[in-house]
């Protein structure tokens, strides 16, 4: 099969290539760098520089691949794009994520459309973001939450046009839960080796995490099985706050981190960072598992952490 990477050089991306490659696929990825094209090179794929928030870059490098399936990993939240990680003003750290999610998704399947390209697989998002009402695990079916009113209502407007387009289109949904392994999560552990990522209230909020290679591997078996709908890919082990992030600072040899009342967590890193420690949601894998067939080699984040920063 042919497969058209959008956004290669991302940590994802990185993952996704080479397994894309191993599996027999002829795969060609892109980057916003010409400095990036050589890295793509030695991963396996063909290589082309594009601009994903303009329509004609797109168009032409679809054109090119003439692809069976184009997977979607466009984001911009790394350090080099986005600067450092702010919750506060998630609004402005996920800008231009925001609009690759929008603008690009509707580049990328509209050069999907006219290239008559059989399979869209996209990138979504279900860390701590689901529905906070009722349980504190959700499936497919239960809705994300908008965070209406805070910094982080812009990307979830975008993760919904993300869904409702691709849906749409007849492709499939991957939401990600909180990517850790090489290069995803560097910047987090910077800041809990400092003590400047602390526990807020009682770290009773649940999220869902997944290492790298497993969302990869999700997203092959996606892509060869021309899986339609959404699919949260996440590992086994939903959990609070108050479990992963003194496991995550003992596995990083750093001490258990501060707590902070609500109040004080409020004004210094604003609504999202509480609601996130304290009202999170995490995820179901179930679905995942049993129609994709999605085993994971990492089934607990437990062990994730353990060996990442062994």
């Amino acid at each position: 099969m042919r497969v058209f990477v959008a956004g290669g050089t991302g940590v994802v991306g990185r993952r996704l290539v080479p397994q894309l490659v191993a599996r027999g696929h002829q795969v060609m990825a892109t980057t916003t760098s010409a400095a990036k094209l050589g890295l793509l090179e030695r991963l396996g794929a063909e290589a082309v520089v594009m601009d994903g928030l303009d329509a004609a870059s797109v168009g032409e490098a679809v054109a090119k691949a003439r692809p069976d399936a184009i997977v979607h990993q466009m984001t911009a939240i790394s350090v080099a794009h986005a600067g450092k990680p702010d919750l506060k003003h998630m609004d402005r750290w996920f800008a231009t994520t925001n609009r690759l999610r929008t603008e690009g998704t509707d580049h990328l399947l509209a050069a999907a459309e006219a290239t008559g390209v059989s399979h869209f697989v996209a990138q979504s998002y279900a860390n701590w973001n689901g529905i906070r009402e009722g349980g504190w695990v959700k499936t497919e079916e239960d809705p994300l939450d908008l965070h209406t009113g805070t910094a982080a209502h812009a990307g979830m407007v975008a993760i919904r046009h993300v869904e409702d387009v691709v849906l749409r289109a007849g492709g499939a949904v991957l939401r990600y839960g909180g990517l850790y392994g090489p290069g995803a999560t560097d910047d987090q552990v910077e800041l809990v080796r400092k003590r400047q990522y602390p526990l807020v209230g009682g770290g009773t909020g649940y999220c869902s995490w997944v290492h790298l290679d497993d969302a990869a591997s999700a997203t092959v078996l996606a892509v060869e099985q021309e899986a339609r709908g959404v699919f949260n890919i996440v590992d086994d082990e939903p959990a609070p706050a108050g479990e992963w992030l003194p496991y995550l600072a003992a596995c990083a040899g750093a001490k258990p981190p501060m707590r902070v009342p609500k109040w004080l967590a409020r004004l210094l890193a604003g609504e999202v960072a509480v609601a996130m420690m304290t009202e999170g949601r995490g995820f179901s894998n179930a679905k995942a598992k049993r129609e994709l067939g999605w085993e994971l080699r990492y089934p607990s984040w437990r062990q994730g952490f353990k060996d990442g920063l062994a």
